[in-house]
């Protein structure tokens, strides 16, 4: 069902999108994609090794660490089912905390402006992505085309 653009309004929600188990594996797979080398991205052995593990804010113990485009990708992935896979314009995320592998994360957004840029209809938004128990992980803006 298309809504049209008139009907949405500042302060509007983007329904939400949850990622219910952050996948130790798929973090593997991506840090071979990304040739990334840390293994707090897949070694849980390294991990628990780490001096700081226990003076961390968060139980950390054996958990591998999110990579960072794996994390805005839950975000992206709810203004994708939103607005459809080419109506996100700019984007920007500051990584406050991690997300580790288990997490059920819940990615959310508000819309803050709306505007007109040459012909399109454009939303600016707040997003987030957040924790049950340790609140918001990441956060940043988004513009986003409506009905692309």
């Amino acid at each position: 069902m298309t809504v049209p653009v008139e009907s949405y309004q500042v302060g509007d929600c983007i329904p939400p999108w949850e990622m219910k188990s952050v996948s130790a594996e798929k973090m593997r797979t991506m840090a071979a994609i990304l040739r990334d080398p840390n293994p707090l991205h897949w070694d849980r052995d390294a991990v628990a090794a780490l001096p700081v593990v226990d003076t961390l804010p968060f139980k950390l113990g054996r958990r591998t660490i999110n990579q960072g485009p794996l994390g805005l990708s839950y975000i992206i992935n709810m203004l994708h089912h939103w607005m459809g896979p080419e109506c996100v314009k700019r984007f920007y995320i500051t990584f406050p905390q991690v997300v580790l592998d288990e997490d059920c994360v819940v990615a959310r957004g508000t819309i803050t402006a709306l505007r007109k840029e040459g012909n399109r209809q454009l939303a600016d938004c707040e997003v987030w992505l957040e924790h049950a128990e340790r609140g918001v992980l990441l956060q940043g803006r988004a513009t986003v085309q409506l009905s692309v």
